[in-house]
């Protein structure tokens, strides 16, 4: 595997670990890659498995200070973003999200490159948002080809 500079991990605090875990496994593509518990920390990694070679993760962590309080790092505009396969998935997230209490952001069809999008709240309120229709793989493969590195 070619070694290069990338993007991979986002990590956010949580409050309690496995209701973290059970929520983006409820809500999101992500799975559970890797699980540790040690010196009072509880640490996640969730990604997709269909991107074994390059992998993005998202890290949840309950550390010992960050477990007295909720903390959301994403909220009100900061949000992490996950692209679904169509519109009537994003619907179903919304309104799921709608009857658990959870939705941030109606579904609603916003201007190129935006696209069809909800937002959802996680356990510890950091904002979650679900597209269709945004472009961000075309605009990368346009300018950069179809990411393979010489």
């Amino acid at each position: 595997m070619t070694v290069f500079p990338r993007w991979t991990h986002v990590a956010l605090p949580v409050q309690d670990l496995e209701r973290s875990l059970a929520w983006y496994e409820r809500y999101t593509p992500l799975r559970l890659l890797d699980e540790r518990h040690e010196d009072g920390a509880d640490v996640a990694w969730l990604s997709h498995p269909e991107a074994a070679e390059y992998p993005f993760v998202l890290v949840l962590a309950s550390l010992p200070e960050h477990r007295s309080a909720s903390q959301p790092q994403l909220r009100p505009f900061g949000h992490l973003g996950i692209q679904l396969a169509t519109r009537d998935e994003v619907d179903i997230i919304a309104q799921r999200a709608r009857l658990e209490g959870c939705l941030v952001w109606e579904a609603e069809d916003n201007p190129a490159p935006v696209g069809y999008l909800c937002a959802v709240s996680d356990p510890d309120g950091n904002v979650i948002e679900f597209s269709f229709g945004q472009v961000v793989y075309e605009v990368a493969h346009a300018k950069w080809g179809n990411g393979s590195i010489s």
